[in-house]
C-alpha cells in the first residue's frame, strides 16, 4: 500500500473515532410550533372493549403519537410513545413492546430537528398507560407537569398492569409541578394549555394549542381512541371512571364548539396517517 493510501486510511479511521459534534438547538420561533413524531402503531388484538366489532370500523389499527411542542418561551413533550428507544435492536430493525412496533427511535426524530431530551423544559403525560410514557425516563431532568392521582397511581404498588413501571421510573426523582386546577396554561400565555378530563385514568389530561396559522387544535390523549367511538357515543368497558369520561367527553365537547378549535384523536390511524411528520411542523 502506498504512502498517500496509508494516509488517508488513517485520517478516515481518526475521524471515525471523533464525538459527533452536538447540533446546536433551534432558535426559539416567534409562535407556537407543533412537531408530530411518529410513535408506530398499535395492532389492536380485541376491539370489543372499546364496544366495536372489526367490522364497524376502519381499521383496528391504532397510531401512536406524541408531539413536541416548541413556545417563544420553551418546550413541552406531550405524550412519548410506546416503545422506547431501549427496545429497538442493534442491527436496526423495528421496536417492539406488546402489541406496538415502531420503526423510528425518538431521539433520532429530535435529533434530525436539533433538539436533545435535555433541551426539553417540560415533559406532560396524557395519561400512565403503556402506550404513552414508552420514552418517559429520557425526560427525567425535565420539569414534569402531572396530578396528584396519576402520579400516585404510576408509582403505586403493585404496580398497574396497564402500565410498563421501568419505561417511567426515572421520573420518580423528577422535578415535578402537580396540577390542582381544570386548566394549566404551561408558557403563561393562553396558548398552550393542558386541561384536566378524568375518567379514562384518574388524572388523564388534554392539551389545547392555539397556532397562528393552523388555528385551536386540541389533542385528546385517550378522551376517544376510535372515531367511530366519539360517532356512536360509545365508553370503552375498561375506563377508570365512566362517569367521569362522560362528563369530561361533554366538557370536551362544548370547548370545541365554542372555539371552534380541531380535535385530533391521538390513536386515529388514519387521520395520524395525514398528518405531516416532523421535521414538518404546524404553526
Amino acid at each position: 500500500m502506498s504512502t498517500h493510501k496509508i494516509l488517508l486510511t488513517a485520517l478516515a479511521a481518526f475521524s471515525l473515532a471523533l464525538p459527533a459534534l452536538p447540533q446546536s438547538k433551534p432558535k426559539p420561533p416567534k409562535s407556537v410550533r407543533l412537531y408530530v413524531f411518529d410513535g408506530g402503531s398499535l395492532n389492536i388484538p380485541d376491539t370489543t372493549p372499546y364496544r366495536l366489532k372489526k367490522e364497524d370500523i376502519a381499521t383496528n389499527y391504532m397510531s401512536v403519537a406524541l408531539f413536541l411542542v416548541v413556545h417563544p418561551k420553551g418546550t413541552l413533550m406531550w405524550d412519548c410513545g410506546a416503545v422506547p428507544d431501549t427496545a429497538f435492536p442493534a442491527d436496526g430493525g423495528p421496536g417492539k413492546l406488546r402489541y406496538a412496533t415502531a420503526t423510528k427511535t425518538l431521539r433520532s426524530q429530535m435529533a434530525e430537528i436539533g433538539y436533545q431530551p435535555s433541551d426539553i423544559n417540560y415533559l406532560a403525560l396524557s395519561h400512565f398507560h403503556w402506550d404513552h410514557v414508552g420514552n418517559a425516563n429520557l425526560f427525567a431532568g425535565s420539569t414534569w407537569l402531572v396530578t396528584q392521582a396519576e402520579k400516585d397511581i404510576m408509582f403505586s404498588e403493585p404496580p398497574s398492569p396497564r402500565t410498563e413501571p421501568q419505561n417511567f421510573s426515572a421520573l420518580k426523582n423528577s422535578k415535578t409541578i402537580i396540577l390542582t386546577k381544570s386548566e394549566y396554561d404551561v408558557f403563561g400565555d393562553g396558548t398552550v394549555v393542558i386541561m384536566a378530563a378524568p375518567g379514562h385514568s384518574p388524572g388523564h389530561q388534554v392539551l389545547f394549542l392555539k397556532l397562528k396559522k393552523t388555528g385551536p387544535v386540541v389533542l385528546s390523549g385517550d378522551l376517544y381512541h376510535y372515531p367511530e367511538e366519539r360517532k356512536l357515543h360509545l365508553i370503552p368497558t375498561t375506563e377508570f371512571n365512566p362517569d367521569q369520561t362522560v362528563a369530561s367527553r361533554a366538557a370536551v365537547e362544548a370547548f370545541l364548539k365554542k372555539t371552534g378549535a380541531q380535535l385530533w384523536i391521538q390513536h386515529d390511524f388514519n387521520a395520524n396517517a395525514k398528518l405531516k411528520k416532523s421535521p414538518q411542523f404546524y404553526e
